[in-house]
């Protein structure tokens, strides 16, 4: 089984300089999407290949220019601030190689203080997406009032099928890439690990939270942060891009 990790870097040097050499040690290959200057550290792993852009490029886009340049039946996506453990990605290889079905795998994530983040959530419902994005949310927390879409009350030891999983470190098989065509580039940002995983639910792959496998991840929250920013605007052109493409999603009030 060999493994291909691709990371994305919108000026993230610094953050590589902790991610890299955690990753790099656990997969066969290592490529990093460099999308804007400033976006690599002074020094990288032996081995890892650069990919610069001469201009920016949507998420969805790198990361496919980084599947199509690796060769690895298995594929880790990883944001450049999570931080696998010195196993993790064997943990997830081991387990997702286990079923012919099992398209994408995930760990359980930690924030750098070791508190548990909810990565492993439910399919959204519209009126659910309202809450968490619109001033209601103030009203009526989502973090108390949406337990069961974000799974808080199952802190599990045992791997679970999810429906979708928090795209910051995903193990995913390249044969269902293959399959779905990869990440829908027509997101400008956000939403494209929900559009991912509900397509490849659809198309009979399985998704997995495999919590032996840990991630320590800084998860910035910019759009649970602020109401009104370019990521707000970002974040609900993405959902409207999601309900167009599977409009059938509506039925989910």
């Amino acid at each position: 089984m060999r493994i291909s990790a691709v990371i994305v870097s919108h000026g993230h040097a610094r953050e590589l300089e902790r991610s890299l050499p955690s990753l790099a040690p656990q997969v066969d290959e290592l490529v990093v999407v460099a999308n804007v200057p400033g976006s690599l550290p002074a020094a990288l792993p032996t081995g890892t290949r650069v990919l610069e852009n001469t201009r920016p490029k949507r998420l969805a886009e790198n990361v496919n220019l980084g599947i199509r340049a690796t060769t690895g039946d298995w594929v880790v996506y990883a944001n450049p601030d999570a931080v696998p453990a010195t196993d993790a990605v064997g943990v997830l290889a081991h387990f997702a190689g286990r079923g012919s079905r099992c398209g994408i795998a995930g760990p359980r994530v930690v924030w750098p203080d070791g508190t548990w983040q909810p990565t492993r959530r439910r399919f959204p419902t519209v009126s659910g997406t309202l809450v968490r994005r619109t001033p209601l949310r103030r009203l009526f927390p989502p973090l108390e009032r949406q337990r069961s879409h974000y799974h808080l009350d199952d802190d599990l030891d045992e791997p679970v099928e999810a429906d979708w999983l928090l795209g910051a470190f995903l193990l995913m098989r390249r044969t269902m890439l293959e399959e779905l065509g990869g990440w829908d580039e027509g997101y400008r940002h956000y939403v494209e690990d929900i559009d991912l995983c509900y397509r490849a639910s659809r198309a009979g792959w399985q998704r997995w939270y495999v919590p032996a496998a840990q991630v320590t991840h800084d998860w910035a929250q910019i759009t649970d942060r602020r109401f009104l920013s370019v990521h707000t605007l970002w974040h609900a052109r993405s959902m409207g891009r999601f309900v167009r493409r599977h409009p059938e999603t509506l039925a989910r009030l």
